[in-house]
């Protein structure tokens, strides 16, 4: 199965200010955004092998869940597009009067969305694909939220073979959702890396999101800092000072960030180096997990991009 993108000339770029300069720091981007407009940043690694398993395998629909603001989804929903497989997306929470732009961009790539409450939601993510009622059949590949599972950690431990002389780095940063990219790069990455993950989600501590059976990934963990302060009140949640932030960060660097991922991951960095969190001399690796399609839901006039 060919990949849907061209990953022969994905850039890397500098994210220069006065502030890193004078901590002797060097921040570099690894611009994943710019793989494809909807199956963008992480995305496309963590479907990577799902989508395989689905052509070898003859199924016809490929399953997911995910909240109003799915990156996931939308990437799935044109993946399938793309691939000739049909998609359904459960959604988490009740049908709300207005779709989110992530919803309405999904529907229009041809998934089917189906919306349950919190509790049901929970429940039939534990249970696919074993309860009848959700309508589950032998046609239908089940994808874990986010794409959560051994094929999207086989998918993202690939991210790293994109960066030239990447044991240059001392530091490789992501935003963190299920835990699905931070895992792949750890089981990919060298041993003087120190992979640094910032969670989007209110509540996680120490290793949080990252589930326990994944450990056999993770030969490791010792290496793995795990950032639970810049969460700006939950996942999809935010505030104007990161929009000024985000705002700053592209007049500086022209890079676009997303309000519920990159923004927090680019914010997070920079208040660690603000508070010497970085050795001086340290080269810094962000990946850029994409989902700028997701800043259309905001009002207009909010980012300078």
């Amino acid at each position: 199965m060919d990949a849907i993108p061209d990953l022969k000339n994905i850039p890397i770029e500098r994210w220069d200010n006065v502030a890193f300069r004078d901590k002797d720091l060097q921040v570099d981007v690894l611009r994943l955004d710019r793989i494809h407009p909807d199956v963008s940043g992480n995305k496309w690694f963590k479907l990577k092998y799902y989508l395989r398993r689905a052509t070898l395998e003859r199924k016809q629909r490929l399953v997911s869940f995910g909240g109003a603001y799915s990156n996931h989804l939308v990437a799935l929903a044109e993946a399938c597009r793309l691939y000739g497989f049909s998609s359904r997306g459960f959604i988490r929470g009740e049908k709300p009067r207005q779709l989110s732009h992530t919803l309405q961009v999904a529907i229009q790539k041809g998934m089917d969305l189906q919306f349950l409450s919190r509790q049901d939601y929970l429940e039939r993510k534990k249970s696919m694909p074993a309860a009848a009622d959700i309508a589950v059949e032998g046609d239908d590949l089940i994808i874990p939220e986010g794409g959560a599972g051994e094929e999207g950690i086989q998918g993202a431990s690939e991210i790293l073979n994109l960066v030239p002389r990447v044991d240059s780095y001392s530091h490789i940063c992501c935003a963190v959702g299920t835990g699905t990219t931070v895992a792949g790069l750890v089981s990919a990455a060298s041993q003087h890396h120190q992979i640094m993950g910032v969670s989007v989600l209110k509540g996680t501590k120490e290793l949080d999101p990252l589930p326990e059976s994944w450990f056999n990934h993770m030969p490791r963990l010792s290496s793995v800092q795990m950032i639970h302060e810049d969460h700006f009140g939950g996942y999809a949640k935010s505030e104007k000072m990161l929009f000024d932030f985000m705002n700053r960060v592209f007049s500086e660097s022209g890079i676009p960030t997303d309000f519920v991922y990159t923004g927090k991951l680019f914010y997070s960095v920079a208040r660690m180096a603000a508070e010497n969190g970085f050795p001086a001399g340290s080269r810094i690796l962000l990946i850029h997990s994409g989902g700028l399609q997701g800043n259309q839901s905001l009002p207009p006039g909010l980012l300078n991009f």
